[in-house]
């Protein structure tokens, strides 16, 4: 059985397009317009796949019609294609990075000399690097604010560490107290925000894994988050004064 379609509105008059409808069972809302045809202007479209037609609407109509109220369900995605994100975006990659600790982390065997005293031994020729390099080559920005408790634990030691690793790749790292992050009203949500319009949002459990990474497209958050970020940014300090300030470990 095909959808059952409810008439939401048009503003072209009674006999005219364009026009929105909306499926009865699903919510998803129909577009009813003037086709593009034009090659050039196709050829302007991102990510075209077979099948999918695209229709010319005034502005008002969204304005008028569209409806407003939406119930989200969470968009999540598996590892490889959160991993893709760092090679198919457009301009910048920001991440906030608030946990204390990342299991992650304590498994490698940079971190197990780092807390054995010697030295981490960061191989900057490995994929990740190689990785980050190109991707700076292209003109593309990282940049991590990291939020750091007084005094910091084990794993922030390490991050701080860590840091030069990033920075000689082309990451931006700057620094934050987690009482002055708290004082800007920070999230404590670790995220990465990518072209200023996608969120990553990172999901931990009690062990401090990483279990999954949940796409937030809403405007509204997307717009919160840039404003997170513009103020973590101006805030934190670079990496390297901000060593300055953290107290030596025991």
């Amino acid at each position: 059985m095909g959808r059952r379609l409810r008439y939401i509105g048009s503003n072209s008059g009674n006999n005219g397009c364009p026009t929105l409808y909306e499926d009865i069972e699903t919510g998803e809302v129909l577009v009813q317009g003037d086709a593009i045809t034009d090659s050039d202007e196709v050829a302007q479209l991102r990510n075209v796949k077979p099948g999918e037609a695209f229709v010319v609407v005034p502005r008002a109509l969204l304005a008028d019609f569209a409806p407003r109220d939406v119930d989200r369900d969470p968009v999540l995605i598996d590892f490889d294609e959160f991993d893709s994100m760092f090679e198919n975006f457009e301009h910048t990659a920001f991440r906030l990075e608030t946990r204390r600790r990342y299991r992650s982390d304590e498994l490698t065997d940079t971190y197990r000399r780092f807390a054995a005293g010697q030295a981490a031994g960061w191989d900057l020729d490995d994929p990740w690097c190689c990785s980050r390099r190109e991707q700076v080559a292209l003109g593309k920005r990282f940049e991590r604010v990291r939020i750091m408790d007084s005094p910091p634990t084990p794993g922030q030691r390490y991050l701080l560490d860590n840091a030069e690793r990033n920075s000689a790749v082309g990451e931006d790292i700057r620094y934050l107290w987690r009482a002055d992050a708290d004082r800007l009203g920070l999230p404590e949500e670790d995220a990465w925000l990518f072209d200023s319009r996608v969120i990553a949002l990172l999901h931990f459990d009690s062990d401090d894994d990483l279990t999954g990474v949940e796409l937030i497209t809403d405007p509204v958050q997307v717009a919160r988050a840039c404003q997170v970020r513009d103020a973590a940014q101006h805030f934190a300090t670079p990496y390297r004064e901000f060593i300055a300030e953290v107290p030596s470990g025991v």
